[in-house]
């Protein structure tokens, strides 16, 4: 299969599968910008890049901002999180606050009606912790961990509703984003959840968004990038620094990934005042994100989720000894054959490979679909709502659908290529989110390897010390001891 036919196969695909995306064209207070835009290093759009597509090479090296934003489009509701969480506070000594129901917080009965209007019925387990904090008086810092799909960006809107007065015809809440279209996913929370409260206006803080100088802005609640969030609080004046009382930095580790995005951010935190109070949000937190939190977060209550290593033990891992590649489809074959399997997901190093995977699985059959970083966000988003919906039974795929895409029916996973670092060492942290595609909510699942050299055994070593878990050898022309193992 050429790489024309890899383009022209996913093309079809995407001519027959209705978009899954939200629709961003709908309308947006003060803001007109065309659908083919893609954020600069500073969070401005501009005409798409074709460049950008070098940072992935053939082996699809995931985007956060994107990957973020399509978490973002395929998830309809909160995913069903077991993690822990840890809370700490600034003041031990203070009792700590939980909510079971949003009643308690004690809302204005607009915003009551928003949040049950949003399909909220009780607060997640990230909410139950968080909104006291963050509505508590006098207000509190807080430093929070949490990945896409547990209501967070609900959370913090709900929180700046809150908190503003609309009597006050000036910007009293700012909450910068990585990238315009994730700005646009929180207003549309925000709209969404204000929609019972038409004197709380919203603005966005975004290039194309063009403001008339020296004007200030009425709206009380100011989404944007911070590079245009900067130049309206610095350069053009629309935003008084020292009239903000709720500052909100969201997907703080991709900000941080992202060149220029980590100074703007400091740069517009100088210029709030010392009461401000600082929500910042992060999916991870790495020493890099814990510095940059210290920075712009003074004395924050902190909430982090545990680890979560109790999926791997729902998890039963093996691997096969194979050759090379047609070696490996053909072991895929028996396997496949000898499991009821309700869907299969296949991990792929590079797109030339997963393009002849797909080819072979649909030849023998099979109902495959295919998903690239080459693809838009919101095709990829397409094709894994087909997916979800068992129009396609296999979904192969290079890194990009390795984290956060939660299917139930997933009982089988392969790792077609091994996951590896730059050093061409055991990517641990990608094999364990690429394997936690299966065995997802307790159900049993199981993660199967190709290993076709030496070097590939080494990496299976290394994953098997790492994890402290044991991976089985797999005969999958022996159809007995595969069931017995199996089984």
């Amino acid at each position: 299969m050429s790489e024309d036919s890899w383009a022209v196969a996913v093309d079809v695909q995407e001519a027959t599968t209705p978009s899954a995306q939200l629709d961003f064209s709908r309308k947006v207070d003060r803001v007109c910008v065309p659908r083919n835009i893609r954020g600069d290093i500073n969070g401005n759009i501009g005409p798409e890049k074709i460049e950008n597509e070098g940072l992935r090479k053939d082996g699809d090296k995931v985007d956060l901002a994107e990957q973020s934003l399509l978490n973002k489009l395929i998830r309809r509701s909160l995913v069903r999180n077991r993690n822990q969480v840890e809370v700490l506070q600034r003041d031990p000594t203070s009792p700590l606050f939980s909510v079971k129901t949003f009643e308690e917080l004690r809302l204005k009965p607009e915003l009551l009606r928003g949040v049950y209007n949003l399909g909220f019925n009780r607060p997640s387990r990230i909410q139950e912790n968080a909104l006291p904090m963050m509505l508590a008086q006098p207000p509190q810092n807080l430093i929070a961990q949490s990945q896409s799909g547990t209501g967070k960006t609900a959370a913090f809107s709900l929180a700046m509703l809150s908190h503003v007065n609309p009597e006050n015809k000036w910007t009293q809440c700012l909450c910068i984003s990585p990238t315009y279209e994730l700005a646009l996913q929180i207003g549309q929370v925000i709209e969404q959840m204000g929609k019972f409260c038409p004197e709380v206006k919203l603005a966005y803080g975004i290039r194309g968004n063009r403001m008339e100088r020296g004007i200030k802005l009425q709206e009380q609640i100011v989404i944007g990038t911070p590079g245009t969030v900067l130049d309206w609080c610095t350069k053009y004046k629309l935003i008084d620094p020292k009239k903000i009382t709720m500052f909100v930095l969201d997907e703080a580790d991709v900000m941080i990934a992202t060149q220029g995005h980590r100074d703007q951010s400091i740069r517009i935190h100088r210029q709030l005042t010392k009461d401000c109070q600082m929500l910042l949000f992060s999916a991870t937190f790495e020493d890099s994100v814990w510095r940059f939190a210290e920075q712009v977060v003074p004395d924050p209550n902190i909430i982090r989720l545990k680890r979560e290593e109790e999926t791997l033990d729902t998890i039963k891992q093996f691997y096969v000894l194979c050759r090379e590649k047609e070696d490996k489809f053909t072991s895929l074959c028996n396997l496949y054959g000898s499991l009821t399997i309700a869907q299969a997901m296949i991990f792929c190093h590079t797109r030339k490979m997963a393009s002849w995977l797909a080819s072979n699985l649909i030849n023998e059959g099979h109902q495959v679909a295919l998903l690239s970083g080459e693809m838009t966000v919101e095709q990829r988003a397409a094709v894994i709502e087909r997916f979800r919906n068992g129009k396609e039974k296999v979904l192969v795929t290079t890194n990009v659908c390795s984290r956060g895409i939660d299917v139930e029916q997933v009982s089988l996973v392969v790792n077609f290529d091994l996951p590896v670092d730059m050093d061409g060492k055991a990517d641990n942290e990608t094999y364990l989110h690429r394997i936690g595609r299966t065995g997802r909510f307790g159900r049993r699942g199981f993660a199967v390897n190709m290993v076709d050299s030496k070097r590939s055994m080494d990496i299976i070593n290394q994953i098997e010390m790492h994890f402290n878990r044991r991976i089985t050898k797999l005969d999958t022309s022996n159809l007995e001891e595969m069931e017995s193992l199996i089984s």
